[in-house]
Parts: C-alpha cells; structure tokens; sequence
C-alpha cells in the first residue's frame, strides 16, 4: 500500500508530492495504472496516447506489468505514440547495450505497438547530423500534441534522462557529455568502465518539463540521498531532479529504502506528533545520540525536548528511563556467539543456546559473498563447533576477466604437455577458448566453454576460503541456480526449478539456522532474486510440515557496500583484530576478485578494504552511542515471517 501524497504537515519539507510504496513492483503496478487507464481513455476519444519513456533498472517492472496488461487484459498500444529520452552515442541499434535494443527486449517486441510511431534517439548519426535531428525530434513530439506521460528516473547525480548536473531548465535535445558517476554506474552493463560510451543524445529539461504530467521513479538504498535532495532541496542546476518542483503536475514513486532518507521517514517525530512504537522510539534515541554526538545515557530531557521528542518525556517517562531501556536493547544484541551461547541464560541473547551444536547454513548469492558479508561469523560458527554448510546459489561466471579465463585454458594445455598427457580436446581448449574472446564484441555472451571455465575458477576460489575457513568439502555446495545462467548482466526471472534447487539444499541439511544476503532493496541484483528463492523456498517448506522447519531461523546479513542500520540490527558479532585478519585472508583466497573487480560499482575500493570498513564503521557507531569498543562487528536482522 502507499501512503497519501504530501500532507500538509510535510509540506514545509517536501517540495514535490512522493508516494512510497512498500516495493518497487508495488510502485511500478500503480505506474503501469495510469499509463494504461491513459491509453483506453484516449482511444475512447480516438486519440493517440503519448508517452515519453525511460530506460535503465528502474522501469523494467513497468514495462512487464504493461506487458502483462497486454497479453491478459488485452491493452493495446495500437494508438500509443514513444519518445525516448536518450541513447548512448555513437551506438548501434543492434548493440546489446543500445536503447534501441533495451525497449524491444522490455517492450516493444511484446505489444502491439505500431513501428512506426516508436521513436528513440540515433547513436549512429554523424557528428554534423545530430543538431538537426535534435532539432526534429523536438518538433515531432510538438505535432503529436506533447508528451501526455513521461516516465523518469534518477540518476544518482540527480541526472533525468541524460541531463547531467549544470544543465538548464530550459535545454531541449542534444548531445551531452556523461559524467564520471554516470558512466561509473553504467559500467557493469558494459562489462567495464572503458566499454561505456562518453557521450548521449538526450531530451532536454526543458522538453520533459513540457509533458502535461511526469512520473518519476527511485528504488533503493543507492538513491535515497538525492533524492531527498530532488524532493526537499533547493532548485539547482547540480541536481537536474529539482527542477521538477516546478513541474505543475508531477509525482514522486519510491520505494522505502528510496525513501529511507526522507525527513518524515528518517525522523518523522519532527515533522509532527506520531503515535511511538518500540521500533520508532530507538529509532529516534539512536539518531538523537548521534546527532548530539553524546552517548545514550548522557541524553538529557532537555535534549528530547529540543529535538521534537517532548512526547516521549510525556507518553513513555524521563529521559534517564527511555535512555536506559534503548541502551539495554542496543546491548543485548551484541554476542560472541552467533550459534547461541550453550549452558547459558539466553534470554536476553539474540540465538538460543540450544540446540548445540547447530547445523548452519550459508546461503551465499555469488562465490564470495559469504566470507566478504559475514567471513567472521562464519570463522566464529566453526571455531565454536557447529556443523556450517555454505550454499553458493550461482556461478559468478560472469564476473571474471577474460584474460583469467585465457590462462586457466592455458594450464590445462600446459599440464596434458608437460605430463605427456595425450588428449586432443585439452590440446584444443586453449586455441578455441582465446579465439572466443578474441572475436568477442565488448559485453557479448561467452561461449559455453569460457562460461565454463570462467565459473570453475570462482568454484576453486570459493573451496579454497571454504577451506581456509576450517569446513570440508562435503559442506560446500554448488547450486548453480538456472536464472543466473545467462552470460548476460540481465538475468531471467526466478522460477520453479530455482526454488526446488533451493528447497532441495535446505532439506538435505535440515539446518537450525539459515544465513542468506538480505539486500532487499536491489530490485533487479542477484543478491534480491537469490533471497527471493529462499524465501519462497522456505514458505513451501513450512506449508509441507516439514518437521525441520519448526527450530530454523533465518538471519539476514548485507553485502559489502551497505549495513543495516543500527535501529533494526538484532544480531552485532564483535571481531578481534585477529579475527578481521582472518577475514581478509579468506577474502583474499578469492583472487579473480582481487585488486581489480569486473563489477565494482561507483566505489573504487577494494572488497576486503569495504567489508573493513563496513564491520569497522558498525563498530564504532554503537561505540558512539556509549557501548563497548570493538574492532569490528558483523551485522544481522532475523527475519521472522514464518514465526
């Protein structure tokens, strides 16, 4: 469900109204709504409907539903005119990574949308050609009357369309240079920042401003800080976004964690009185110590009083009492042992002590997530005895250079050759696995034989922290869950093979705990379709009565570039010095990800250096609120859907 729009009591906050939606799909359902009661409405009249579209991750959810509409409630788009917002140039229309290429796959191919009334920018025009075709894609869309709909999304330079931060309000198509964040998050799509192209043909600000209404879209955790800038900032040329505030009929779809930064999410007990739950009211005593920079127990009532909590001094007790309460939450779950603590009392811990030993299992998206998220955790569970299983649900093929994949070719040519080993195929792979990636165009599919190869050196890599870390082989296990297989960043949709897989793992280890990668704001990532299978997974489980399933609990960790936030973490496992080293060199084990990722993001460290400066940073915040001082911690949530 969402929440109404901008009430007045946010009004002095919010300057464009923003519905937030539980989930993405939920968001991208409700925009799909109003596109499709748009499109009957002016069929009804004999009209065309047009629509400006975006591309990207963010409207992909958009598009199936409209997909979905077509082939089950029969919408059709036979009187739909599209503009596009950009292209990449120079790019051809047949390249994977055009947006010629992007609105067939998601769309167009899919819906019985006229040819002729599609039009997005040329990548392939000469130099000299652009501002006259810039100059006619402004005038086709004024002689179909305006944009009725556009669809946006928001980079997070604050970026709509390719409009990058210092473009004006008035700027209409043309030919933009992309900036360095830009192309950072455009790189994994490339497979590499050098594959990405520098430049964009893209509608203007002052051609979106110009559609009669605007819909503009953010999922995540990623795109939470701007855009709070976007909604409650002042209007800038550096965030493009804001510009929007003007707009007379504009609207804001979010999903919580886009949300999150929000003043009547983050801190809604400023923007008004609120009815205070256990979750808010820590919520609003970590913030207030953190703000302050002064631990729980020193917050004062004058500090609540000043910080627009009065209404706890009022409803809940004085200061000295609320500091007490959330200081003893905040420390009961701190433990050093994350199996459960045996021949203890374990009413305030966050495991229970019994059974003991447990049999754990990790479920890890890629080959390396388990030591990166949680590699102390799991060092600590085997060192305290419990029978630990790692599941790694895909192959992480796509993830490796192609120059490791060349000399793993080379040494099984080498090995047959220095052993007098005959076998033709071996002799073969090398000459025919370098031919492959030679001829290989930037971002094309692998062939079968280097997919192959390219996943068995994250296999290798993944037994050897496995070993490292203390389990054997008959612990590790290899999914390879169909969905991930194919060889493209973009990944097919879950399905029933990927759960029974799944369920298969789980019941064959019948564990009392379950660890699994909760990044649930990644509305298209593997670590998100990976959780979706084990969720699914679990719920058909418990429907079937497995007796198993009645003492299993699910604790959810984050990747290497977020941590839950102090508020919601249940479970902190504090990290000796020794213990982080540890970690890291189980990190290291995983060499293809070293020095160099093929997917890092926009963050140029390396992951063990983020994992250390995540589990450092989660320390020294509860630290900050005045508990004991750690090297490290490692972070979870249970997630308690099947209580």
């Amino acid at each position: 469900m969402s929440t109404p729009l901008v009430r007045p009591e946010y009004e002095k906050y919010e300057k464009m109204p923003a519905n937030i939606y539980e989930t993405a799909k939920q968001a991208s359902k409700y925009a799909a709504d109003q596109i499709a009661e748009l499109i009957r409405e002016k069929t009804k009249n004999g009209e065309k409907a047009v629509l400006g579209l975006a591309t990207g991750s963010t409207p992909t959810q958009l598009y199936d539903e409209l997909v979905r509409m077509h082939k089950e409630e029969g919408l059709s788009f036979q009187n739909v005119v599209t503009f596009n917002l950009d292209e990449y140039y120079p790019m051809e229309p047949d390249s994977i990574h055009s947006y010629v290429h992007f609105m067939n796959e998601y769309l167009f191919d899919h819906v019985d949308i006229k040819k002729e009334n599609i039009h997005i920018p040329d990548g392939t025009l000469d130099r000299e050609d652009i501002y006259t075709f810039c100059e006619d894609y402004e005038k086709k869309i004024a002689e179909h009357g305006g944009i009725d709909i556009q669809v946006l999304g928001i980079g997070r330079t604050g970026h709509v369309g390719f409009n990058e931060p210092g473009s004006s309000i008035t700027s209409k198509t043309r030919l933009i240079a992309l900036d360095s964040l830009t192309i950072l998050d455009a790189a994994s799509g490339f497979f590499g920042v050098e594959n990405v192209p520098r430049r964009a043909i893209t509608m203007g600000v002052g051609t979106i401003m110009n559609a009669k209404r605007i819909i503009i879209m953010a999922w995540g955790e990623g795109k939470a800080k701007v855009v709070k800038r976007a909604i409650e900032g002042e209007i800038t040329n550096q965030i493009p976004a804001t510009y929007l505030q003007e707009h007379k009929n504009v609207e804001f779809l979010l999903d919580e964690p886009a949300a999150a930064e929000l003043t009547r999410t983050k801190t809604p007990w400023l923007v008004g009185p609120i009815e205070w739950t256990d979750q808010l009211l820590r919520k609003a005593v970590v913030w207030l110590s953190l703000y302050l920079e002064k631990p729980i127990l020193k917050l004062t009532d004058e500090d609540y009083s000043e910080h627009g909590m009065n209404d706890v001094l009022t409803d809940i007790g004085r200061a000295y009492n609320v500091n007490i309460r959330i200081f003893n939450e905040i420390q009961h779950t701190i433990t050093g042992w994350p199996g459960g603590k045996p021949n203890a009392d374990d009413t305030h811990r966050p495991e229970r002590k019994e059974p003991h030993p447990k049999r754990v299992l990790i479920f890890s998206p890629h080959p390396d997530d388990d030591v990166i998220s949680m590699g102390g955790t799991f060092i600590r569970l085997v060192d305290q005895g419990h029978e630990v299983h790692v599941a790694y649900q895909t192959s992480g093929n796509i993830a490796v250079f192609d120059d490791e994949a060349i000399r793993f070719a080379d040494f099984v040519t080498d090995y047959h050759d220095s052993f007098g080993l005959e076998n033709k195929e071996a002799t073969n792979l090398f000459d025919e696995v370098r031919e492959s990636i030679k001829n290989k165009k930037p971002g094309e599919v692998d062939s079968d034989e280097v997919k192959k190869i390219k996943g068995m050196i994250r296999r290798g890599e993944a037994k050897a922290a496995c070993r490292y870390v203390g389990i054997p082989d008959e612990n590790m296990h290899f999914l390879d869950l169909p969905f991930y297989e194919t060889g493209k960043v973009r990944k097919k949709p879950i399905g029933p093979e990927d759960i029974e897989i799944t369920k298969d793992i789980i019941k064959k280890v019948k564990p009392h705990q379950i660890y699994a990668a909760g990044d649930l704001s990644d509305p298209h990532g593997t670590h998100r379709v990976c959780l979706e299978a084990i969720f699914s997974a679990l719920r058909e489980l418990k429907e079937e009565g497995h007796d198993f399933m009645k003492d299993c609990w699910t604790w959810l960790y984050r990747g290497a570039w977020q941590e839950w936030d102090i508020e919601d973490i249940e479970m902190a496992v504090p990290l000796s010095p020794e213990e982080t080293d540890r970690k890291r060199k189980a990190i290291f084990k995983h060499q293809s990800q070293k020095d160099r990722p093929l997917f890092p993001g926009t963050d140029k460290r390396e992951f063990w250096q983020r994992a250390d400066d995540r589990t450092r940073t989660t320390a020294e915040t509860y630290d900050r609120l005045g508990l004991a001082e750690y090297e490290a911690m490692e972070a979870f949530v249970r997630w308690k859907e099947l209580d």
